[in-house]
Order: C-alpha cells, then sequence, then structure tokens
C-alpha cells in the first residue's frame, strides 16, 4: 500500500510539473480579478497558525498585485476575522481574531493596496454576505487567478465553489491557481507537501486552470 501511495504521489508530482506558466499580458482589464486569500499576519508572521511557507509567497503574491493596481485590474482580498466565541476555534487553534495584528494583512500587501477587503469568518470566503453583494454585481468576470492560503482549505473550498456556481448558472469562466503563489502549513497530521499536491490535483480534476505561474 506504501509504495501505492508514493506512485500516485509521484504521478501528481509529475503532472504539475507540466503546468502552463502564463502572461499577464494576456488577461482582458475588463473580464479578470485577482484574488488574494488570507494574506494576514496570522498565518504569514505570527501566531499559531503562522508559518514560513506561507510568508515565502508574499513577494510573488506582492508582484502580481502591483501589476494589477498599474493597470487599475480589480482586485479582492480575503482576510481570517473571527470573532472570539467562533465556532470554528474549536476546529482549529485561536488565531485571526477580529481587530487584532493577526487579522490584518501583511504590510507588503496593504503598502500596494488597491484591492476590495472582505473579512471572513470561515474557511470559504465565497459565503460571506459581503462578498455575494459585490459578485452579484461584477458578473462579467470571467478569468478569476486565485492566490493566498492555505491551498487545501481556503483555497480549495472558495476556488470550487466559485468553479460550481458558474457551472451552475453556465456562466464561462476560468479558475485559475498558480502554484508559486499559494501555499499551506506544516503540522502534526499535516504535511504541507501532501496537501499542496493533493489539493492541486483535486482542483485540477474539477476543471480548475493549475499553472506554474503568471508573469
Amino acid at each position: 500500500m506504501k509504495g501505492f501511495g508514493e506512485r500516485i504521489l509521484a504521478e501528481i508530482q509529475e503532472r504539475l510539473k507540466n503546468m502552463p506558466v502564463l502572461s499577464f499580458d494576456d488577461f482582458d482589464k475588463e473580464d479578470t480579478a485577482l484574488v488574494i486569500v488570507d494574506m494576514v499576519n496570522g498565518f504569514a508572521k505570527e501566531g499559531l497558525l503562522s508559518s514560513p511557507r506561507i510568508r515565502s509567497i508574499i513577494d510573488p503574491i506582492a508582484g502580481l498585485l502591483k501589476k494589477f493596481k498599474e493597470k487599475d485590474m480589480t482586485v479582492i482580498a480575503f482576510a481570517d476575522a473571527h470573532k472570539p466565541d467562533s465556532i470554528e476555534l474549536t476546529n482549529f487553534p485561536e488565531h485571526c481574531i477580529a481587530g487584532t495584528y493577526e487579522s490584518e494583512v501583511v504590510e507588503e500587501l496593504q503598502s500596494i493596496g488597491g484591492y476590495t477587503l472582505f473579512p471572513k469568518n470561515s474557511v470559504n470566503g465565497f459565503l460571506e454576505d459581503a462578498f455575494l453583494e459585490w459578485y452579484g454585481r461584477h458578473d462579467r468576470i470571467k478569468n478569476w487567478i486565485v492566490t493566498g492560503d492555505c491551498t487545501d482549505i481556503c483555497i480549495l473550498n472558495f476556488a470550487l465553489t466559485l468553479k460550481n456556481d458558474r457551472n451552475r448558472r453556465n456562466k464561462e469562466s476560468r479558475v485559475i491557481v498558480p502554484l508559486s503563489m499559494v501555499e499551506t502549513y506544516d503540522g502534526e497530521g499535516h504535511n504541507a507537501e501532501f496537501m499542496n499536491l493533493s489539493a492541486a490535483a483535486i482542483m485540477l480534476n474539477q476543471g480548475i486552470e493549475i499553472v506554474k505561474n503568471i508573469e
């Protein structure tokens, strides 16, 4: 069984090696949005769920955010912001309490700006009322570039829900996840390499475009 598991992981790794690199210049301003998920201090810099792996994707995301801002293109960001009695905190260690440093977007992205911010109280930002209202007013967007963390939790949930909603309504869409701009954390029972690979395979098999990078 061990050999079977290793073979499957090797197949996924080989498949992901062959993913393309996309050009930023190929995206139209009018129908493209950049989504930045949970690039907050509580995951990137300090706190019980912070990780150097997540810190490592700040610069790549900042680079893409600058390009979007220069062309005045649509950018949204989600930020975990829980109440102290949030039910989610029974499943995860306490993190990103609303109004604290942990719930703030990292300074490297704040200093660039140019995004609409949606606080969220669960692993799926798509379900937030404020986002749904915004989403309903931006139906023209068909290219969604999803970045941030965690690949296997908030990225996976948002990307799948978005893609399923577009499919349900017979709306053309490209939901794109660049591997250079998503990450997860290492922890007990949570191997980051395995989780990244598994999440990428799940998304790829459900019509989400997994790419190496957007340059």
